[in-house]
């Protein structure tokens, strides 16, 4: 009986003068610089949460046109269909292309059975035009990548618990995309009210199995599993939205002012916005890129070309009959 050849690892060898290659991450950052990068992310939520005006807020500019009220006398409006906008936003020399993806408030009409389906048929939709190009004989060297990197899921302040159409919608979304949940204007409820509100709707999301991003894989190292754990801990992030500039301390800062006083969007006692802005962009970004390719994307693939290959099966099978 043949033995099982193993091949050893090959031994790590300093190398005795400079050679170069330690230049190739320089070499990648240029490449990647020129190129640009891609981040497509979508909001949803019940209609009046402030989807657009945190938006704007994460990336500090005015990206998306607030639907939300200017006057107590005017009627809200809302978004009646899902609509992309793309923008390219540069700092310090890195482009970011942005998608943003705006759908309709769910839960707003009377009869709201299936209410989510447009919402993960356009998400599967951006799989299945990626997968067409990949499969293609001429494809492009670059495909253009609209598939959906992250999903913020909006949460009405209600200070209670989940309601099931949002139960429903979070466990469908979660199959196709990364799920970030948010407490929409957060500020409406007390601290105390806020924790007990948190701890509810995590033992919802934990009760009903609904995976949310980020996820624990074997690449990541043992810093990285930590932050994972730490940002679980904080889920669903308690945000303030604000375009506008107030004074704190003959400082400008965005926020709201009431008759209570400032709410400051990015002090850490006000709201758990820098968290998340920190989260979506200083740590996770390329996490989000690449667990939508690695794992959704890959996922939805894979059903595909099986149904595909049992198709043919059935045709090459039904002819020779």
């Amino acid at each position: 009986m043949a033995s099982a050849v193993t091949q050893a690892q090959p031994d790590e060898i300093n190398a005795s003068s400079y050679v170069g290659f330690d230049s190739i991450t320089r070499q990648i950052e240029h490449k990647l610089l020129k190129r640009g990068f891609q981040f497509n992310v979508m909001v949803v939520g019940q209609t009046g949460l402030g989807k657009s005006t945190l938006v704007n807020t994460l990336f500090a500019s005015h990206l998306v046109e607030s639907k939300g009220r200017f006057d107590p006398e005017t009627q809200p409006r809302a978004t009646t269909e899902i609509h992309a906008q793309s923008h390219v936003i540069v700092e310090n020399g890195v482009r970011l292309r942005l998608n943003i993806i705006d759908t309709p408030g769910y839960g707003d009409q009377i009869n709201n059975e299936g209410c989510w389906d447009p919402i993960v048929k356009y998400i599967k939709d951006q799989h299945s035009a990626y997968l067409r190009k990949e499969l293609t004989a001429m494809r492009d060297r670059f495909i253009p990548d609209t598939r959906i990197h992250c999903c913020i899921f909006f949460i009405n302040p209600t200070g209670h618990t989940l309601k099931p159409i949002d139960i429903a919608v979070l466990k469908k979304l979660a199959e196709v995309v990364n799920v970030v949940p948010v407490i929409a204007k957060s500020d409406s409820l007390t601290l105390e009210e806020r924790a007990a509100f948190k701890q509810r709707i995590m033992a919802e999301m934990q009760h009903h199995q609904i995976r949310l991003y980020p996820f624990d894989s074997e690449e990541n190292d043992e810093p990285e599993l930590q932050l994972n754990e730490r940002i679980r801990d904080m889920l669903p992030f308690a945000v303030i939205g604000s375009e506008r500039t107030v004074t704190i301390d003959g400082k400008a800062v965005r926020g709201r002012k009431n008759r209570w006083g400032v709410i400051n969007v990015e002090d850490e006692r006000h709201c758990e916005f820098v968290y998340l802005r920190n989260f979506l962009t200083r740590t996770h970004l390329q996490d989000l890129i690449e667990t939508t390719a690695q794992i959704h994307y890959e996922t939805f693939r894979s059903k595909q070309l099986l149904a595909l290959k049992e198709s043919s099966a059935k045709q090459q099978s039904s002819g020779g009959a």
